[in-house]
């Protein structure tokens, strides 16, 4: 197969984008922003200014209709009228920013929920990590069909890794003083966030309650799907992706509102549950038990305020999944 589109020159990028209706402006600093960002990481934020088509009948392999309807609007190469090189960059700037303020929170949550399992499970046994009897048995016990594992033996995999791995003097000290395995009050020192996450979901259900209830939450199986959406929501800044309207593929699941009236925002809206604003709420949530004097969450509302000016456009934080009167709810 041959690869349909050639190679261009920085030059000829902002030609293509000018010939599909783009306004560059000041030709020599969008030159920059390309050599230094790319054309592709700033077309994920152009994407949201192209037209798009009517609604669309998309059919199946053998150009028939398919039995079940799939209607979409698909976008053109053309872009909406007004649309600007500096909408582009301002957006990418606003969701580069956001996304340090939210690795700000996460390693907050992390540190803290990092204590939470380890106090728990330690006053258990200190190497509660590696007894089956003391996690639950579809973590420990239920094997998967094709590798004959439990979720259990694929964590230990993972935990050893990160202890074999760890150039961290503690970890050094207790090796030869103690010997391995390491206490879980140590051990946890060098989880990430995925496997700390991953640990709680395989919990009992008696200690999974304890801890949510230390964050309002009654129901420990729903918290850990929050910890589940937390660590998918720092993967994605970690690796420097775009967040501000990404649909979110690991969505919690929510309490009743009877809990936490800031849920009922979210009850019955699948736009706004699909996207990072929730999260950024849930975060929120966590980070007012975890440490009260903390500045974030009115730095993230302040941040959030200063969203670009993109009305021509069609564009606001309705994208991101914030209902109309976030503001007073935050």
């Amino acid at each position: 197969m041959t690869y349909p589109k050639p190679w261009r020159s920085y030059s000829e990028q902002i030609d293509q984008l000018e010939t599909r209706g783009m306004v560059v402006g000041n030709r020599a600093l969008a030159l920059d922003y390309l050599e230094r960002i790319g054309y592709y990481r700033l077309s994920g934020y152009w994407f949201a200014f192209r037209e798009r088509s009517g609604p669309l009948v998309l059919l199946n392999e053998l150009g028939r209709k398919p039995k079940k309807i799939k209607v979409e609007n698909i976008a053109l190469e053309s872009f909406k009228l007004g649309s600007t090189f500096q909408n582009a960059v301002d957006l990418y700037i606003f969701d580069k920013q956001l996304r340090l303020l939210v690795m700000d929170a996460l390693e907050r949550i992390e540190i803290a929920l990092r204590v939470d399992i380890s106090h728990t499970l330690g006053r258990l046994d200190p190497f509660a990590y590696l007894t089956p009897t003391l996690l639950h048995s579809d973590f420990s016990h239920k094997l998967d069909r094709d590798s004959g594992l439990s979720r259990h033996h694929e964590w230990l995999g993972k935990h050893a890794q990160l202890i074999g791995r760890s150039k961290e003097e503690f970890v050094r000290h207790n090796k030869n003083k103690y010997g391995l395995p390491l206490a879980i009050w140590v051990t946890c020192e060098v989880w990430d966030f995925g496997t700390m996450s991953t640990l709680f979901g395989g919990m009992r259900e008696t200690e999974q309650d304890g801890i949510a209830r230390q964050y309002g939450i009654g129901n420990g199986r729903i918290f850990a799907t929050w910890l589940r959406s937390l660590n998918y929501l720092r993967n994605v800044c970690a690796h420097h992706s775009r967040l501000w309207n990404r649909n979110i593929v690991e969505q919690p699941r929510l309490p009743s509102a009877n809990e936490q009236p800031w849920i009922a925002a979210f009850e019955g809206n699948e736009h706004a549950r699909a996207r990072c604003f929730m999260l950024l709420r849930l975060t929120c949530h966590l980070l007012r038990i975890i440490n009260p004097r903390s500045s974030w969450p009115q730095r993230m509302k302040t941040h959030l305020l200063a969203f670009p000016d993109l009305d021509h456009l069609g564009l606001n934080l309705g994208g991101m999944g914030a209902p109309a009167d976030w503001e007073t709810q935050w």
